[in-house]
């Protein structure tokens, strides 16, 4: 008989991670059938989802509240879904406020094997996380190498399945030569701006990183800003750049075909000599490419009351956490000035060489030049259910 997989995504990043692992299980278990909710790329590998991935997207915040009841429902029919089908194994990916609500009702009235893609980072913050997640889920596949311990301590299993950053292509020599075209950059080097891909990011940092990046021109006018803009909040920043040094150039992906968008991109953090970035993966990113960093970020006043009294570690820079080093400087909170950033940028140029033995390290802890982090997944889900 063949394996039955519901699988789970609520977002573009688990709809990514999904068709990985959709593909590796295809690939180790021929005949797997699909069942479950996932977006654009899980439907390639197979998957018809039961209802569109999009509707899942605005848990989390105050967006929540106005379709509550909506959201609910489907945790429950979804829920219902999965002890109707009763699937070999029940996969969710991230998303923890859908998926484990669907896991606790699996859970409830059925023994069906629970499989989380994406460790939460009770590492950094909230550790009990870990233990109310024990109680609905029985395995984790882990992005990050130093997660599992946390997890099995928890009482779950847990594999370090490689994070999807080592697996995405870098650009060629003919896609930088033609961005540096495109855009005429010529032999310009240039600084990447990377303010966020959520509104309230780029409301918060735009006016910041402009502050410090025109600082940083006037004392390197030789440098260009490059801006590859989220495509969610293109128009937003575009309307911020009146307000940032005037040899800015913006890349909107919005402009290009998909693939197109995507190879500016890649070209744009490869050719790129130094970046300015918010928090987040990008920071993986940009280490994938070998380009030094500074990382800004600015929160909330009470956000940042919390984190302070809450945070768990010393940094928020994947980077510095996976290599084991602080070479990527930081300048978040009360620090998120044009000053501080403007300062770090100066010595990162400087001192450019530092980071690229911990960006090289990085890349090889979370398994560059290994099997593919979805072919691993699978693998993991496979063995662990004997």
């Amino acid at each position: 008989m063949s394996l039955r997989v519901f699988i789970l995504a609520g977002e573009p990043s688990g709809d990514r991670l999904g068709a990985a692992l959709m593909a590796g299980l295809s690939q180790l278990a021929p005949g797997v059938q699909f069942d479950g909710i996932g977006g654009a790329l899980m439907a390639e590998q197979g998957l018809v989802s039961r209802f569109p991935m999009d509707e899942l997207s605005v848990m989390g915040l105050a967006e929540v509240l106005p379709k509550y009841r909506h959201l609910k429902r489907r945790i429950r029919d979804t829920a219902d879904a999965v002890l109707e089908t009763k699937p070999d194994v029940l996969i969710t990916i991230d998303s923890p406020d859908f998926s484990l609500r669907v896991a606790r009702l699996v859970k409830a009235r059925s023994n069906i094997r629970t499989v989380h893609y994406v460790a939460p980072s009770v590492w950094a913050w909230r550790p009990k996380r870990a233990g109310r997640m024990a109680e609905v889920i029985d395995h984790v596949l882990a992005l990050l190498p130093f997660e599992p311990p946390y997890m099995e301590a928890a009482g779950m299993d847990c594999d370090f399945v490689g994070h999807p950053v080592v697996a995405e292509p870098q650009a060629t020599a003919d896609e930088s030569a033609a961005l540096r075209a495109e855009f005429g950059l010529g032999d310009s080097p240039f600084v990447l701006a990377l303010p966020g891909s959520r509104r309230s990011e780029v409301g918060r940092l735009a006016p910041v990183f402009g502050e410090a990046l025109k600082r940083f021109v006037a004392q390197h006018p030789e440098y260009r800003v490059v801006v590859p803009a989220a495509a969610p909040v293109a128009a937003m920043v575009q309307k911020a750049l009146v307000d940032w040094p005037t040899n800015t150039v913006m890349i909107d992906p919005g402009r290009f075909l998909p693939e197109r968008a995507k190879a500016h991109k890649r070209a744009a953090f490869a050719g790129a000599d130094l970046a300015l970035a918010a928090s987040g993966t990008v920071s993986l990113e940009l280490a994938a490419a070998a380009t030094p960093m500074v990382i800004a970020y600015r929160f909330q006043w009470l956000t940042w009351q919390i984190m302070k009294r809450m945070a768990l570690i010393d940094t928020v820079t994947l980077v510095n956490l996976v290599s084991d080093s602080r070479v990527v400087p930081e300048c978040l909170g009360p620090d998120c000035t044009a000053e501080n950033i403007a300062a770090q940028l100066d010595a990162v140029l400087t001192q450019a060489d530092a980071q690229q033995d911990a960006m090289a390290l990085t890349m090889q802890r979370l398994g560059a030049g290994g099997e593919a982090p979805g072919l691993r997944a699978a693998r993991a889900v496979l063995e662990r259910l004997g």
